[in-house]
């Protein structure tokens, strides 16, 4: 039975599949980002500042009631759509469930061979944040 990360990254392969060309899907992710929710300068600390992207990301978890909720932002347009997806994917998620699901949204929406290389970067260092919250809060569980 899928968990449901394994659900959403099947929802979000499906979305995607609407778009035939990748200036379509480009304009999407910049859609999404362009909805992220309000981030606190509060928060725009070096702390919560992920390393490995060349734009500015910064990037929180909270554990709530056994789930992991994030919330992050970009100064960068492309990278804040690619926040949304991870945003969509993990958050609100059980850290076990985020451990237990690869990330084959990336090589299904052929992320790699569409984002620059610094993007591409970027993607993993924050898909290798999200981990070590999950493995985190597992942890201290």
């Amino acid at each position: 039975m899928a968990n449901e990360v394994q659900t959403a990254q099947l929802e979000l392969i499906e979305d995607f599949g609407m778009f035939e060309d990748w200036m379509d899907r480009y304009q999407y992710l910049i859609d999404l980002g362009r909805r992220l929710p309000e981030f606190p300068d509060s928060l725009r600390t070096e702390n919560n500042r992920i390393r490995g992207c060349q734009a500015q990301v910064w990037f929180v978890a909270e554990q709530v009631e056994g789930r992991l909720n994030f919330r992050a932002i970009s100064d960068a347009a492309i990278v804040s759509g690619l926040i949304a997806l991870l945003l969509r994917l993990y958050s609100g998620r059980y850290p076990q469930d985020i451990l237990d699901t690869e990330p084959d949204f990336v090589a299904a929406l052929e992320l790699e061979s569409h984002l620059s290389p610094t993007r591409s970067n970027g993607l993993f260092s924050m898909l290798q944040a999200i981990r070590s919250f999950a493995f985190d809060a597992l942890q201290s569980a």
